[in-house]
């Protein structure tokens, strides 16, 4: 025992192969390296504690970016046939072979079909942009306003899911509008949100769905499918804009949140511009008649986010007045400036300068703020337990709970005895936003299709709200190189100025015709320059024409009101025209032909004429007595567009 007690005596070095080694020094009698060494590592492990803190402050800068955002559906729709519809009517109302057609009907169901599941991406956007356009063309060419042509759409509410199914065009052109607006949200919600380019795209979209939805509102206001409505609309194009501006404030803190006195106040007004949008839409998405229709989830998750980014806004505000002193060397006048608009108004008996000054004061109006922050964060908790799949949404459980833990753990430093009893009610932070988010209109203009019809003619004079006669076969010839009439217009071509005892106008030619082909030669799309190119080809040969006239004779040429006008020479060779038909009293009276701007005869004897549109005397003489001419103007038509 007493052996147990004697100090033991040196032991020799162990030796190579021996099975034992020298025991350590006692752990517990420090040396001054060793306490160096035991500072050194505690300093170490407050710098590692102090990274991870920040580390994890980042973290959750960054886990608030996969807050989920709300994409709209697509609306579904029934297959369609054109065909038979189509092919009636061009038959109909066209007089053309409608088997001629079979291709550009195929092309525009075929188009159809492929934007019930567009890409999630701008070619996306594209089809189904053609094709809305493309529907303007069908609209105008075989949907005349005064009847149903008997073709069934038929497209789902993307809400409720109920059927709506028209004879009209205007459903299955605003459906494709709202499946715009939706692929916008989709292609919004899909952007990377962990890069500068990708929030920016993301805030692109969601002003783009905003804009094609405030457009479908405004222009087709009598939709029969709720999730169209007027007041809906109103609503989603809200909740776009809240996304939108949600993701402005995600790109100003993707770089990081600097603990800087000025770069808290900027973050501080963004998200409380985030939480006032989102309030704003929890409150239109509680009124009637949208409350009943709007989907539970996305009610819930607006009042989550309005909550949550108005705690952010006060933990921010917070955070800057308890972190950061004004030292002699601060801009003071620009902090009191910054402090001074972060409110509307000052709490009581606080000013912003002596606030500043007062370490006191700052430190308790910061934790007005954190008190005010973890407010918010229990009722955004509260409101998202409330709803099912927000509960089973385990990132945004996460965002919350870490954000509410981080408000916690802030007062909990400077939490003091009576604190509940000397604090002041913290002001709203005012809410602003260096990029105020705005509705982008769609550029309809800009988006270029072709017509698939286009061989019916141009849209102007060959479209379904026009009728005219069937295609009237004319055989005639130029006598002396004259073909007796005039051209006038553009694709197509108008007979103009004709002769009534020329060849054509015996073949039974009109003025205002329109000329459709000439020997089997479509001329629908030609200039007037072709046309009388390939009418001199035939020379004095027979010519075969084909040419429609409008049954609405006040639309099928322009008043010739509006060519006597021009020039005076004109007029009078008009009024001896009409003067001549008024005094013709003889049916074996002729009148010399006029010349056209198709004359190339060969009589080189032929006098010019002043004008081409002059006529020579009546061959027959007039009575002696001086018949006076009336005033160009008296034969005007009144109900001339001109006047």
């Amino acid at each position: 025992m007493t052996d147990a007690l004697r100090p033991a005596a040196p032991q020799p070095l162990e030796k190579e192969g021996d099975g034992y080694f020298r025991k350590g020094c006692n752990p517990l009698a420090q040396t001054g390296r060793s306490k160096l060494q035991n500072q050194r590592a505690a300093l170490n492990q407050q710098i590692l504690k102090a990274v991870r803190m920040r580390t994890g402050a980042e973290n959750l800068l960054k886990e608030a970016f996969t807050i989920p955002l709300i994409p709209l559906g697509l609306k579904e729709t029934k297959d369609v046939d054109f065909s038979v519809v189509l092919k009636d009517f061009i038959l109909e109302h066209y007089s053309e072979d409608s088997s001629l057609y079979e291709d550009e009907i195929a092309d525009l169901m075929d188009l159809r079909q492929a934007c019930r599941t567009p890409s999630r991406d701008e070619a996306g956007v594209e089809l189904l942009m053609s094709y809305f356009t493309q529907l303007g063309f069908v609209e105008s060419r075989f949907f005349p306003p005064t009847r149903h042509m008997g073709i069934l759409f038929t497209w789902y509410d993307s809400l409720t899911g109920v059927p709506v199914s028209q004879q009209n065009l205007l459903l299955e052109k605003a459906s494709i509008l709202f499946n715009t607006g939706a692929l916008y949200t989709q292609i919004g919600t899909r952007s990377n949100r962990q890069t500068q380019a990708g929030l920016e795209s993301a805030v692109d979209a969601f002003q783009r769905a905003a804009g094609v939805l405030n457009y479908l509102k405004e222009t087709f206001t009598h939709t029969p499918s709720y999730d169209m409505s007027p007041a809906m609309l109103s609503v989603l194009v809200k909740m776009m804009l809240a996304q939108a501006q949600e993701s402005v404030f995600d790109k100003i803190c993707l770089p990081g949140i600097r603990n800087e006195f000025f770069m808290l106040v900027k973050v501080a007004h963004e998200a409380a511009k985030v939480g006032e949008v989102y309030r704003q839409l929890h409150a239109a998405m509680s009124q009637a008649p949208v409350k009943k229709n709007i989907p539970y989830s996305w009610a819930s998750l607006a009042c989550v986010k309005a909550h949550h980014y108005g705690a952010l806004a006060h933990y921010f505000a917070a955070t800057l007045l308890i972190d950061h002193q004004l030292s002699p060397g601060a801009d003071e006048d620009h902090q009191e400036k910054c402090l001074s608009q972060l409110y509307d108004r000052m709490p009581e008996g606080l000013t912003p300068l002596a606030t500043l000054r007062n370490g006191h004061q700052r430190q308790q109006l910061g934790k007005s703020h954190l008190l005010r922050a973890i407010a918010h964060h229990e009722e955004s908790a509260r409101e998202a337990s409330l709803c099912k799949k927000l509960r089973n949404i385990e990132v945004l459980q996460e965002v919350l709970s870490a954000a509410h833990q981080r408000s916690r753990l802030k007062y909990a430093q400077h939490q003091e005895d009576g604190d509940l009893l000397d604090l002041v009610e913290a002001p709203d932070i005012v809410a602003k936003t260096e990029q105020e988010v705005e509705i982008i209109l769609p550029q309809l203009s800009k988006v270029t299709a072709a017509d698939f019809f286009q061989k019916l003619g141009p849209l102007s004079v060959f479209s379904a709200n026009k009728r005219w006669t069937p295609p009237r076969t004319l055989r005639f010839t130029a006598e002396e190189g004259d073909l007796g009439f005039t051209l006038r217009g553009n694709s197509p071509v108008q007979v103009h100025f004709l002769d009534p005892h020329c060849s054509a106008a015996l073949a039974g030619a009109k003025e205002g015709d329109y000329i459709v082909s000439i020997q089997n030669v479509d001329c629908k799309w030609l200039t007037l320059s072709e046309v009388m190119k390939l009418l001199k080809s035939f020379g004095e040969d027979a010519i075969e024409m084909k040419v429609v006239s409008l049954l609405d004779s006040a639309s099928s040429m322009h008043s010739k009101s509006a060519t006597y006008s021009v020039g005076m020479q004109k007029t009078y060779s008009m009024i001896c025209l009409a003067i001549d038909d008024d005094d013709k009293t003889d049916k074996t009276k002729k009148i010399s032909k006029k010349l056209s701007f198709l004359s190339w005869g060969a009589n080189k004897n032929r006098q010019k004429s002043a004008s081409t549109l002059c006529l020579p005397a009546a061959g027959v003489a007039r009575p002696q007595a001086k018949k006076k001419l009336p005033s160009p103007f008296s034969l005007l038509n009144p109900d001339s567009s001109l006047y």
